[in-house]
């Protein structure tokens, strides 16, 4: 039998292992044992896919190990589903080629007598549409490496030239950074919100979150139960990501990396970037599995960014949201509990 602490009115709640991540037009859901993905198609039938998770490695368990490597885990899985979900929501839909696409249509596609590219050829191949993903990949990291990481750098080195006395303050330095880190994060986040395709994701993102606050607080799985949910849920990657760059603040200021040459403390912040994202994976399982004054601080922060990154989701979107949890529920819901 339950605690009388986790058990309302005929409603048992505890903390369930299942998470997810919106996809384009659908939603993600991991469970203990089984993933499954669901994606409204043009057609409006709801497409479901679904599939076993291979047992888990001592990797996949030990505190502080487990963390970077689940979150690498984690980025390639969501990738993989996100670039599925697209092709599934866009099936039958001819789309315009991308100015990327087209460029390397240009450079590597194949061509008529007269140079020019062939028309009826597919805008372009498998094999260079994997070149330009590879490509859009580096890029995407270049950027977060820049935006995240040499920015608020190069910033703060410039105020340090402004004020010369924070020369030798490395923690006020560190803290500075830090809060350039978040200030851009923040801005991002808000501007991305502000593009229609974007503002979808996120409503699916509310969706997930409000399926399974669903199914922790013990009611049936129905569009009308998940609809009054909340939408703001403490084990969110977005709660996550400001973890880590809290993280990041305290670690960097412990091991002094130099100020001195940029691209040594890039390389040196990208090495103890594993130590930040471990211990930030402890401290967000902590916050998904007790609700304490602690629990509820951490907490904060990424819940009030979740006001920016989970939107409310209309009826079609639970429903796809719920198609995605259900295949994930273990047989035994004791295996599911924290």
């Amino acid at each position: 039998m339950s605690k009388k602490s986790d058990c309302g009115e005929n409603v048992c709640k505890f903390k369930s292992k299942i998470g997810g991540q919106a996809l384009i037009e659908g939603v993600m859901m991991k469970g203990i044992d089984t993933e499954a993905m669901a994606v409204r198609l043009p057609n409006g039938e709801i497409d479901l896919e679904q599939w076993k998770l291979p047992k888990q490695k001592w990797y996949n368990k030990t505190p502080f190990v487990r963390g970077p490597v689940n979150f690498v885990n984690t980025l390639i899985d969501g990738y993989r589903c996100i670039s599925k979900s697209a092709d599934k929501s866009m099936q039958g839909i001819e789309e315009e080629p991308t100015k990327l696409e087209l460029w390397f249509k240009d450079k590597f596609g194949k061509k008529d007598e007269n140079g020019n590219p062939i028309k009826k050829e597919k805008p372009i191949s498998d094999a260079v549409m994997a070149v330009a993903m590879v490509f859009s990949s580096i890029m995407g990291v270049l950027l977060a490496v820049g935006l995240f990481i040499l920015l608020p750098m190069l910033v703060t080195k410039g105020l340090t030239a402004v004020f010369p006395k924070l020369e030798g303050m490395y923690f006020v330095k560190n803290i500075i950074e830090g809060v350039m880190k978040i200030a851009i994060f923040i801005l991002y986040i808000w501007m991305t919100s502000l593009l229609k395709d974007i503002r979808r994701t996120y409503e699916y993102h509310g969706a997930e979150h409000k399926t399974i606050f669903c199914y922790e607080n013990g009611l049936e799985m129905t569009v009308e139960n998940v609809r009054k949910q909340k939408r703001f849920h403490p084990r969110c990657g977005t709660s996550f990501m400001f973890i880590v760059m809290i993280i990041s603040i305290l670690v960097t200021s412990l091991f002094r990396i130099p100020w001195d040459i940029v691209w040594l403390r890039v390389l040196l912040k990208l090495c103890i970037l594993p130590i930040i994202v471990g211990i930030s994976y402890e401290i967000i399982k902590l916050a998904g599995r007790y609700d304490n004054i602690f629990t509820r601080i951490v907490s904060a922060p990424g819940l009030w960014i979740q006001r920016i990154t989970t939107r409310e989701p209309d009826d079609s979107q639970i429903e796809v949201a719920i198609a995605a949890f259900m295949p994930c529920i273990p047989e035994d819901k004791e295996q599911d509990r924290w």
